[in-house]
């Protein structure tokens, strides 16, 4: 009997004003992968992402100590290969609940592709985070997809899936 190995990907997304969830969506289309949302069990207000106030949760998260918990369980994470893994930048870095997201599953083995939207200080200060608490997985570099279109997200995703 042949066996055709089928590599499944997934989009697990965290957003908190829907702009990632944006981009989450065109990869998902793209790589035809499941959608998770990370959702924080404690959930973000528009107080928490002020930046005008510097006690607001997503300034607090430049702590990387703090780990927001998370609502709810990816099943059968073991059956993805590829994992997308998307966040807004704040203060320059991925939000700790990502952290906290990464952390919670083995993911030996696994290709884990970071996406974020920012305002303008882009994906590479995340990466160290990101592959710090994606422990045994192997972490391609990531991309900023704030204004990508959907043909761009699509040329990207094919890169990445190979």
């Amino acid at each position: 009997k042949m066996y055709q190995l089928i590599q499944k990907e997934m989009v697990a997304y965290f957003s908190a004003t829907g702009t990632t969830k944006s981009a989450a969506l065109k990869i998902k289309k793209a790589a035809k992968g499941k959608l998770y949302e990370i959702k924080a069990e404690d959930p973000y207000t528009e107080a928490d992402l002020n930046y005008d106030n510097d006690d607001c949760r997503a300034i607090k998260s430049k702590d990387e100590s703090v780990r927001p918990k998370v609502k709810g369980t990816v099943k059968n994470i073991r059956s993805y290969d590829v994992i997308f893994v998307g966040y807004p930048i704040w203060c320059g870095k991925e939000p700790m609940i990502i952290r906290t997201f990464l952390e919670k599953y083995n993911l030996k083995g696994k290709k884990i592709v970071p996406f974020c939207t920012s305002g303008g200080s882009g994906i590479s200060e995340s990466m160290k985070g990101v592959r710090a608490s994606a422990k045994g997985a192997k972490v391609q570099s990531g991309a900023d997809l704030t204004d990508s279109s959907a043909a761009g997200v699509a040329k990207w995703v094919k890169k990445k899936v190979k």
